[in-house]
């Protein structure tokens, strides 16, 4: 969902056998009765002309988002979604299959995670592949910390406490590394609590290690530079980056030229402002070892010892997980279809669009099978 456009830098992510399906009940039948509401299902009761496009929130070299309603809800006009939509063509085109599924796998098998974003469904037609997932109107928080310059330590600290959250879900139990940690890709909810999206780099690992180039230059960990086989651990290096940049603006290693960039990350060296705390230094450069086998988070201990760490004093983890704990940025949100925290779009350029051919749908069309 994140703008590929930024205002002062561009930071574009790089890409360097399930069940048969069923045909179940739409999940908006029963969406009143939420312990009973199916989530991540692939349907083949829904099309795209079920629903009311609004409003563009993202775009990217093969996908839109939009804001979205069930023209069939008249009578819950504000139940609004966020329909992720891709082209099969594009998709085939930049080789990101595996990435488009590895992010419909994931999606669906986290789902319901208070700091993840929710798949409600997903289906398919003729051009296209479609993700339904919540909507999260409060905007990206790359926004706010444009707004605002820098993050207090207190605000860090928060945001950095929730993302630790999902990094130990995401791996303790479901072995899945996200592998594209950064301000655009994470949003805040009505609430003020983080959201995170776009699955695409997202794939299940465990203890293995992956060899494709993923991600974004300034937040890549040394070892995916290397090619040497990178694992989780490239997550916690992204936190560490991540909580660097909330702190001072903009994150420790950037030039105008990604290869310099490359360049000082495998140096690793990192300058502290004189006004940055002890303990955020320490956690910024315990997280940020360039050999993954020394790097906070992935040492023995894992992320129990990042939330040990002297940086988060004072979170109470069980209150911040049930979001008891207020947070430090409230959007403001007029109503539950209230756009105003995202950028605007020009509509979609329909004219030189890609065609999904026959020959593209007999090669690939089994492989879009769980959409």
């Amino acid at each position: 969902m994140a703008s590929e456009d930024k205002p002062e830098q561009q930071r574009n992510s790089v890409s360097l056998a399930r069940p048969t399906l069923q045909r179940r009940p739409s999940p908006f039948v029963i969406a009143d009765r939420p312990e009973e509401r199916q989530l991540g299902i692939s349907t083949r009761r829904l099309t795209v002309n079920d629903f009311r496009l609004q409003k563009t929130l993202g775009t990217g070299t093969f996908a839109r988002v939009w804001l979205a309603n069930l023209k069939e809800d008249r009578l819950r006009r504000d139940r609004v979604y966020a329909l992720k939509m891709l082209r099969k063509a594009d998709v085939i085109k930049l080789k990101q299959v595996e990435h488009v599924r590895n992010e419909r796998t994931t999606l669906s098998d986290v789902s319901g995670h208070p700091f993840i974003t929710t798949l409600i469904a997903s289906f398919s037609d003729a051009q296209h592949l479609y993700m339904l997932l919540d909507y999260c109107p409060g905007g990206e928080i790359f926004s706010y910390l444009r707004r605002a310059r820098r993050f207090n330590e207190a605000t860090s600290k928060f945001y950095a406490a929730e993302i630790a959250l999902t990094i130990e879900f995401l791996h303790d139990l479901h072995g899945v590394v996200y592998r594209d940690l950064k301000p655009e890709n994470i949003l805040l909810d009505a609430e003020g609590h983080i959201k995170l999206v776009d699955f695409g780099f997202a794939k299940e690992v465990g203890d293995r290690e992956t060899y494709t180039l993923c991600g974004t230059p300034e937040y890549l960990a040394p070892e995916v530079i290397h090619n040497s086989g990178h694992g989780l651990a490239v997550d916690w290096w992204a936190l560490g980056i991540l909580i660097y940049e909330f702190l001072v603006g903009q994150p420790p290693f950037w030039d105008q030229n990604p290869m310099r960039i490359y360049e000082q990350i495998v140096e690793g060296h990192i300058r502290f402002p004189q006004n940055m705390s002890p303990a955020a230094q320490n956690i910024i450069g315990l997280l940020c070892k360039t050999n993954p086998t020394e790097r906070l988070g992935y040492i023995s201990g894992g992320s129990a010892r990042v939330k040990t760490h002297p940086f988060f004093e004072g979170i109470d983890w069980d209150d911040l997980y049930h979001r008891r704990m207020k947070g430090p940025i409230i959007p403001r949100v007029d109503h539950p279809g209230d756009t105003g925290n995202f950028e605007e779009y020009p509509d979609p350029d329909v004219s030189n669009q890609t065609v999904y051919t026959q020959a593209m749908r007999d090669k690939y069309e089994p492989l879009f099978a769980d959409f």
